[in-house]
């Protein structure tokens, strides 16, 4: 028994000692792309599995890493570092989302679009809200406070007639029309009702 006491004890001194940088911070997020997000005096930045600062914590907001970058935000402006640190996309946008199959949605007042990881807008910020490619498809909202799906060429594959629509998740996405939820395929038929 004693020997199994001192075991369990050792294994979580261990564990304790391993994770010991965390204390240091306010908040750490889950690793995503090898990378942590902490938080500290609500300030963000990202480190390492042990602990090391790789991207500054200077940052008012930021999101996870995908694709290889994050997006980050001081004084309510959003731009994008890369897992080096560096700061790759300026901070000029008032609203950001994370890179999903290359793209990222991009916000400057109510203009919502998409840009490269080059920062290039590749579809123009004409909508009032968008969300992240999925399927090769992405949610966005035009003018008329309608919701539709667009390609990454910028065209449109699923009409503006929603009151709401949700990415694709296993081919089907969420939608609202006429005050019902309905879940719809790749084509826009209804499936299903919810």
């Amino acid at each position: 028994m004693k020997n199994i006491i001192l075991l369990l004890t050792t294994l979580i001194s261990s564990i304790s000692f391993g994770q010991s940088w965390t204390k240091q911070y306010d908040c750490v997020n889950e690793a995503s792309s090898g990378l942590a997000k902490v938080s500290k005096n609500h300030k963000c930045g990202f480190v390492d599995a042990k602990g090391k600062v790789v991207v500054a914590i200077k940052y008012d907001d930021a999101l996870n890493f995908s694709e290889g970058m994050a997006a980050v935000s001081i004084g309510g402006k959003w731009g994008f570092v890369d897992s080096t640190g560096r700061e790759v996309i300026p901070l000029n946008f008032t609203d950001a989302l994370s890179f999903l199959e290359g793209l990222a949605v991009v916000g400057n007042g109510d203009n919502y679009g998409f840009i490269d990881k080059t920062g290039k807008m590749v579809i123009s910020g004409t909508y009032t809200n968008a969300k992240c490619f999925s399927h090769g498809v992405a949610p966005v909202c035009n003018r008329k406070n309608q919701w539709g799906y667009i390609d990454k060429s910028g065209k449109e594959v699923i009409s503006f007639q929603f009151q709401y629509a949700d990415v694709f998740q296993d081919d089907q996405a969420k939608v609202m029309k006429g005050g019902k939820w309905l879940v719809i395929d790749m084509s826009g038929t209804v499936i299903n009702e919810k």
